[in-house]
């Protein structure tokens, strides 16, 4: 069953308040923090209430997972080419605005977010003043805990934003409005953060409270950092002048040299603890995600928490169904508002089992009697194969949402990461043990040879290695929206998306790379009656109709303007990586808040 996410009504409060009397009332708050903190069971429940912002409409649920991470060199919004007419579609094509309808409104991410931070603060001083939190301890765990949820809102508020207020106390009269903090201060802080976290956060099934990926661990914190280090360390668009600048750090303490350094470490401590692992199979990992499948020590190390009636992962990104059918009750045209870009199923390896998994030509059609078939869709729109309704244990039958939870990270990340820190640090060889790991799982024993031992082996320079690390890095993550930040912190993301809009005018003529592409289907139905036979997606399939039970479908159907709609033109994507801070949240900034890089 999965956990619902609970709240506590005494760490209720609007952040956004400028009710002096209310921030510095000494009533009896202190007392109810004695107890509360001092108390496991209370104390869950205020850190359990960090969670909450989550599942709000308007934050991560309905907002910020929706659209953050799109448009890459892997996937795209399936409606890119409509923006500029509706403000969802700006959000992804590097042309959002401070007035964006979608985010412009009393409650959204930016605020959510910082929601989640003013409870985090509260719990974190509460813990420290009242509960004596060490290792070992359930306070303990709940303080690691609370400075972890804390560092993943700020993660994610510098992820999409650049530099932005650091709150790392409660709210008082004199720190209600606040100017931008440097992002480098905050990385800082949120890395020695979680060195204390993981100091006081026990490894997957150490204790019931890692039992589950929906509570944090030790594995998901050194990980966690890991990424973190590799993010301060990274590229990124500094607001020096206008449009600003793409550069590292100057901060010395967040060299590549010293990041890498931790990084490495980190991830080889989540790899030496075997506590967690690959699954087996790509297709079942995937498989157990939709089902639910929240145990921990296996490949997910944490995922946003949803309950049943929360969460639209399968709602926006699914498999797209036209109604309601055999699989699902959750209303019509769900899923499919995102895909890979039609360039991507051709790059993978054919031999590569993640391919079928992840890139996906058909949708479920309009049903008959309650029951719908596959159906083909069109060259230019393809489905993440990743999150399916077809999959899932349980029927939805809510509205707007299927209770499916966001995976934040998982295994597979931890060994590129070691591949890219190592490569960095000690050159190929280094990185090649932790890439060969995980190729293994993505291509049959019989093809390791080839596949694997000799396509690693034959990266011996830092640039070579680095090289398949990114393209590895694609065929792993499409879909999982963590190729964004991961492009800008390479400074490739402008590049990327310029190389993937050639691949796609080459795929467009058939030429180039793509010259071997089909340019008809023929299909049929499976036995089941359901399921679609598909001879023509592969390169060279290009024989005539292989029987007369076959149709054709034409494979043509991308045109200029989708494959320019990956991001405007008119922009630089290097440019506008960041959103624009929205005009409600800088009208109640009291003037302390204003947008950099041309906004």
């Amino acid at each position: 069953m999965k956990k619902s996410i609970y709240s506590i009504l005494i760490l209720l409060f609007c952040v956004t308040t400028s009710c002096n009397d209310f921030l510095e009332a000494p009533t009896k708050s202190s007392l109810d923090e004695s107890i509360i903190f001092s108390t496991p069971g209370l104390a869950q429940g205020a850190v359990d209430g960090i969670k909450t912002p989550f599942a709000e409409v308007n934050s991560y649920r309905g907002r910020y997972l929706p659209w953050y991470g799109m448009n890459t060199d892997v996937e795209w919004h399936n409606s890119s080419q409509n923006a500029g007419t509706n403000d969802q579609f700006d959000l992804v094509v590097y042309d959002a605005k401070p007035n964006n309808s979608q985010m412009n409104a009393p409650d959204n991410p930016w605020g959510s977010m910082y929601t989640g931070i003013e409870r985090a603060n509260i719990c974190i001083r509460g813990l420290r003043t009242y509960g004596n939190p060490t290792p070992g301890s359930e306070l303990g765990y709940l303080l690691g805990e609370a400075l972890t949820l804390r560092a993943i809102y700020y993660a994610d508020l510098l992820k999409a934003w650049g530099d932005v207020p650091a709150r790392f106390e409660p709210i008082n009269s004199e720190t209600i409005y606040l100017p931008k903090t440097n992002r480098d201060i905050i990385y800082k802080q949120l890395i020695a953060d979680l060195g204390e976290a993981a100091e006081l956060v026990p490894w997957p099934n150490e204790t019931s409270a890692t039992s589950s990926v929906e509570r944090v661990s030790k594995a998901f914190v050194k990980g966690f950092r890991a990424r973190l280090c590799l993010v301060a360390s990274g590229y990124s668009l500094y607001p020096d002048g206008v449009p600003g600048v793409i550069r590292r750090s100057n901060d010395p303490e967040l060299s590549v040299a010293n990041m890498y350094a931790i990084a490495l470490q980190e991830c080889k401590d989540v790899i030496e603890s075997g506590t967690v692992r690959l699954d087996p199979s790509f297709e079942g990992l995937w498989r157990k995600y939709n089902q639910d499948i929240v145990l921990a020590g296996n490949e997910s190390l944490w995922e946003i928490p949803f309950s049943a009636g929360r969460g639209r992962m399968l709602f926006t990104f699914a498999v797209r169904h036209n109604t309601n059918n055999q699989h699902h009750a959750n209303g019509a045209n769900r899923g499919g508002a995102a895909g890979p870009l039609p360039n991507v199923f051709y790059d993978y390896d054919e031999k590569d089992l993640r391919r079928d998994v992840t890139c996906v030509p058909y949708r479920y059609g309009n049903a008959v009697a309650g029951f719908a078939r596959q159906e083909l869709v069109a060259l230019n729109t393809w489905y993440f194969g990743k999150y399916r309704y077809e999959w899932m244990n349980r029927f939805v039958t809510s509205a707007n949402d299927d209770g499916v939870n966001k995976v934040y990270m998982r295994y597979a990340e931890v060994l590129l990461m070691a591949a890219e820190a190592a490569n960095e640090l000690q050159g190929p060889a280094g990185a090649a043990p932790y890439l060969k790991q995980l190729r293994r799982r993505a291509f049959n024993a019989s093809d390791w040879p080839t596949k694997v031992e000799s396509y690693v082996d034959a990266f011996n320079t830092k640039e070579s290695m680095f090289n398949a690390i990114v393209d590895e890095h694609k065929f792993e993550f499409c879909g999982e929206f963590e190729r964004k930040q991961t492009l800008i912190r390479w400074n490739l993301l402008k590049t990327k998306l310029d190389e993937a809009k050639a691949k796609m005018f080459e795929l467009q003529g058939r030429t180039g790379a793509y010259a071997d592409v089909p340019s008809t289907l023929y299909y049929k139905l499976d036995s089941d009656d359901e399921s679609l036979i598909i001879y023509g997606l592969n390169r060279g399939e290009n024989q005539p109709q292989p029987a007369p039970e076959y149709s054709s479908f034409a494979w043509t159907n991308l045109n200029d303007a989708k494959i320019n709609s990956l991001y405007l033109s008119s922009m630089n994507p290097d440019h506008r990586h960041f959103w624009p801070i929205f005009q409600i949240i800088l009208n109640a900034s009291n003037g302390q808040l204003v947008n950099d890089y041309g906004f």
